[in-house]
């Protein structure tokens, strides 16, 4: 045993506030994975909200795992030291159920090593009775699971709120041991995927051909929602002190977004677009026996939250503090600036995705550069000195004078914020972000193929050249092998899977397919089919997907869409 791991994850127990080590008694236990680092984990509210839902039952514990942290990955090598809870150290294959919390594409090549310190097999095929049972949740579950096929033995497609209750009420009233006809069982309650339970045909040309279930399995799998925010609340149940957001009370205000912007995953297979009311959000944020402190608004769109400038404004008045993560450019309002300001905050986040209206209207952005130049006006003559800015290359129709606009739009901004600034006395930093579009499934742009990496080098290039130079500017590249391992995971199928030990030992993505009979070009760089089978077609998401092509006809065209409204059906789902 490691005696310095075991100190550590004790003194990360003994720091955080209302995490206690329950015996186990005779309760289903619930290993709660999520797999990136404990300091990148405990920030996400759709974990906190799942340990709090198990945690408050008599008849279930969940106990948290994370990936360690980079320099203990080699003490549990060299120790033999397995992977065990931050609770009470126990090993992740004591446990009835291994639950994953997974948000993000690239963190899929953190599961071997999770696996292999767990002690538990990788591939759903070689565990048996033996083994705790292994599902997948949180958002990367509900966009596209069969990636992840040959590993987990289920899926949660949609909320926690909805399926967990049903789900824990299946594992605690079955009656069999034999794992098969368990899995079966659950297969039948709404929003749960067995990926085993289905065969899988192809065409010659390597396209999804066929998902024809087995037994008595359904067609599809229907995501599900929570109809009223207001019956539940995702805030933050542990505080972390040493971690990103450790020092904040992070609260959901809303979930979804009313936008529509034709890339973004979140503002469709989140939808209706739903908000907390106000008077629950008192409730919740205000009535506080230990004061309100730092509060942290989270959602898609916080700016779009009517009465934000009404609850940040009594959050001050209470002696706390406000914060949110960015704001939405055509929505942000002098009283939201205000309190923002008065709050503290020294960097916001505005998001312009595109530097030419052309591109804005491709991707259905809804703004125009006159509403971004207003925006970032109105931050700097508050005294918020610091602005990040959210751009995207690669977009389908892209050309050269787009990646050039990009460049004037910023000189633009950077003119406006100096401009007050020097008035102020005060000059901040513009931190510029851009990164490669990825197509997601779920979106209008998931037939649109990928950029190949030769072409975004060479827009990189361009950017740095014109934006280098300028003063108080910074730069910021996504990596691109990261952004081609995230394309392939994100619409890839689930032969895709087998690649993923390869690259977690840091193989390129070129030679992990070459090594498994893949071709990376298929799942990245070609424009898919108007009829083609999608390997996500298994989810059904409520979002219709001829108003999806429409929509991807459009932007195309680079006409504007619209915008999500209380009443419209448009998209096959009612707001």
């Amino acid at each position: 045993m490691s005696r310095h791991l075991i100190e550590k994850y004790r003194q990360r127990l003994k720091q955080e506030t209302g995490a206690v080590a329950n015996p186990w008694g005779g309760r289903l236990t619930v290993a709660l994975v999520y797999p990136n680092t404990y300091h990148q984990g405990m920030s996400n509210l759709g974990l906190q909200t799942v340990y709090q839902m198990l945690n408050s039952r008599d008849d279930s514990l969940c106990e948290r795992f994370f990936l360690p942290d980079p320099e203990d990955l080699d003490e549990h090598r060299r120790s033999g030291f397995p992977l065990v809870s931050v609770e009470s150290q126990r090993p992740l294959a004591d446990f009835d159920m291994v639950a994953f919390s997974i948000s993000f594409e690239n963190d899929y090549l953190n599961l071997p090593v999770i696996f292999e310190l767990g002690r538990v097999p990788l591939w759903r095929e070689e565990r048996n009775e033996r083994h705790p049972l292994v599902i997948c949740g949180g958002v990367c579950a509900f966009l596209n699971p069969e990636p992840l096929a040959e590993v987990m033995d289920l899926f949660a497609v949609g909320e926690a709120e909805v399926i967990l209750p049903l789900l824990l009420e299946g594992l605690l009233n079955s009656s069999t041991n034999n794992r098969k006809e368990l899995l079966d069982r659950l297969s039948q309650l709404p929003g749960i995927y067995q990926p085993g339970g289905y065969t899988l045909g192809y065409e010659e040309t390597g396209e999804l051909k066929s998902m024809v279930p087995c037994r008595d399995l359904p067609d599809y799998v229907q995501r599900q929602w929570q109809s009223n925010l207001d019956d539940s609340q995702s805030s933050t149940c542990v505080a972390t002190p040493d971690t990103e957001f450790g020092s904040m009370h992070l609260v959901e205000v809303s979930r979804g977004c009313p936008r529509a912007c034709r890339f973004c995953a979140a503002g469709f297979i989140y939808r209706p677009f739903r908000e907390h009311s106000l008077d629950h959000l008192r409730q919740e944020i205000l009535d506080n026996p230990q004061g309100v402190g730092r509060v942290g608004l989270v959602a898609a769109a916080v700016s779009d939250y009517g009465e934000l400038a009404d609850i940040g404004r009594e959050i001050l008045e209470q002696g706390g503090e406000v914060s949110v993560s960015s704001v939405r450019i055509d929505a942000i309002t002098a009283d939201q600036v205000s309190v923002l300001a008065e709050a503290g905050h020294k960097t916001l986040a505005l998001a312009p995705e595109a530097g030419s209206q052309r591109m804005r209207d491709v991707i259905n952005k809804g703004i125009d550069e006159a509403q971004i130049l207003a925006a970032v006006k109105l931050l700097a003559e508050v005294g918020i000195p610091n602005l990040k800015l959210y751009f995207m290359i690669g977009l389908p129709t892209e050309l050269e004078d787009d990646i050039n606009a990009i460049a004037d739009l910023t000189v633009k901004i950077r003119q406006v914020w100096e401009a007050i600034g020097k008035q102020r006395g005060r000059l901040g930093r513009l931190h510029l972000s851009v990164n490669p579009f990825v197509p997601k499934p779920w979106t209008p742009l998931q037939w649109a193929p990928m950029e190949r990496r030769a072409l975004l080098e060479k827009k990189y290039r361009l950017l740095q050249k014109r934006l280098r130079p300028l003063p108080n500017v910074d730069l910021n590249f996504e990596s691109l092998r990261q952004a081609e391992i995230q394309g392939f995971f994100a619409r890839g199928d689930r032969r895709v899977g087998r690649t993923l030990p390869l690259l977690a030992e840091g193989a390129s993505l070129k030679a992990a397919c070459r090594q498994v009979g893949l071709d990376p070009a298929f799942y990245l760089y070609r424009e898919r089919g108007v009829d083609e089978l999608f390997s996500w077609d298994i989810i059904e998401q409520g979002v219709q997907r001829e108003h999806l092509r429409e929509e991807y006809d459009r932007a195309l065209a680079a006409q504007l869409g619209y915008i999500c409204h209380p009443g419209c059906r448009r998209c096959g789902l009612v707001c």
